[in-house]
């Protein structure tokens, strides 16, 4: 136990990891509300999917770009500025719902502002994780900042189905917006002393360094692997933003509080799989692989299931898989990039898992008004089990600490 938490024994960690906890909780409970409130104004599986391209369509445009800009600048100050404004977009949200004036595209507008703030704050914030904890402990950070987001996925879930339900989607914004007060709070109070050192460097050119960033990824096998996998599984797999509202909505035919605890077990389920990833200390390949072979078989056995109580069983190995697969991959990535291009490599990972998901959503949401969510998560089954046989194949059937050892010591030449 002492093992799992071993990252909370720094402060500025501590700061942060109380001040996520209650803001990603708000964030989770906006997240819930937004796609059904979407479903709600439109009646269409297709406008949520329409909702999750404008949402991640930054990511596509700007997302290549974004790890280097996170070198440029000093990642606590970056972090700050981000997270004001999504207090700022939150707030609109939540003025326009309550003020009953929200139109599709006015949200479809929010969304795409909260994308491009997001396209900064997430590889900033995996850069302020190393400069709190450092590299000897962070892949217990990393596995713990999973746990966070993913006991908020229960938590915000849990809480957004019956204040939507008693007064509607405009309170789930609001309480967001305040959420975020605590991690800006958080944030404030940190002792920049005790930052971890990083090595200086020349600050990079965009382009410039976005090259250098691509050159050094295209170069290691098992890095290049990773981020093939992360891109195919984000992109058919983890499109739980438009898939979970149908699901519950067109499928099971339930209200919206069963699309919340349908959403807050499958965070159950992801709690699980990162507090197991944070007890082990360290990344593993075959671990990895696991996690994303049971992430896509679940979803494939989802396919065909009308009864809420199995769906949410699958929903809770989907979750567990997921985090084992998504944890493991990302401290690969984290552990084998030098400080010069720590930003950019995790810019890339996150460019691969977020990218193609505006193209994604869109796909999801026409897969679902096609053949319902029986047709997207078979889609997302079949094409994810194949991908990670693929890595596997890749690896050389020898997916075990080797082939992590081989690409640090490749990255420290």
């Amino acid at each position: 136990m002492k093992k799992t938490f071993s990252s909370l024994r720094y402060r500025n960690y501590r700061l942060f990891f109380g001040g996520q906890i209650v803001s990603q909780t708000g964030s989770w409970m906006q997240r819930i509300a937004m796609g059904w409130f979407v479903l709600q104004i439109t009646h269409s599986a297709f406008d949520v999917g329409v909702m999750a391209f404008a949402s991640f369509l930054p990511f596509t445009v700007f997302g290549l770009f974004a790890g280097v800009l996170t070198d440029r600048m000093d990642a606590r100050r970056l972090v700050l500025g981000t997270q004001a404004a999504q207090l700022a977009t939150s707030a609109v949200l939540a003025w326009i719902a309550l003020a009953g004036i929200a139109q599709p595209w006015m949200l479809y507008a929010i969304g795409f502002a909260n994308g491009f703030i997001l396209v900064l704050d997430v590889p900033s914030r995996q850069q302020l994780t190393y400069r709190m904890v450092g590299r000897e402990v962070l892949p217990n950070a990393i596995a713990l900042n999973t746990s966070l987001f993913n006991s908020s996925r229960i938590f915000g879930p849990s809480l957004a189905g019956p204040v939507y339900a008693l007064t509607g989607a405009g309170y789930c914004f609001l309480i967001n917006a305040i959420s975020f007060f605590a991690v800006l709070l958080g944030l404030l109070a940190m002792r920049t002393s005790e930052f971890f050192p990083i090595e200086r460097f020349e600050r990079p050119a965009i382009l410039k360094g976005t090259r250098e960033g691509l050159v050094y990824v295209m170069r290691n096998r098992t890095m290049l692997t990773l981020l093939l996998l992360t891109f195919l599984l984000s992109t058919f797999a983890f499109n739980f933003n438009v898939t979970l509202p149908v699901l519950a909505n067109k499928t099971l035919h339930q209200p919206v509080w069963v699309y919340g605890v349908l959403s807050s077990v499958f965070g159950a389920g992801a709690l699980v799989g990162a507090l197991f990833t944070a007890s082990r200390g360290r990344a593993s390949l075959r671990v990895m692989l696991v996690g994303a072979a049971l992430f896509t078989g679940a979803e494939l056995l989802i396919s065909p299931v009308h009864n809420p109580v199995l769906a949410g069983a699958l929903l809770f190995v989907v979750g567990a898989g997921f985090t084992s697969w998504s944890a493991n991959s990302n401290t690969s990535m984290q552990l084998a990039a030098p400080d010069h291009l720590r930003g950019r490599i995790i810019g890339l990972y996150f460019y691969a898992f977020n990218g193609s998901a505006s193209v994604a959503g869109l796909l999801v949401g026409w897969l679902c008004a096609k053949g319902g969510t029986e047709l997207a998560f078979f889609v997302a089954g079949v094409v994810g089990l194949a991908a990670t046989l693929l890595a596997a194949v890749q690896f050389g059937g020898r997916a075990s600490v080797s082939p992590l050892r081989r690409l640090l010591l490749t990255s420290q030449r």
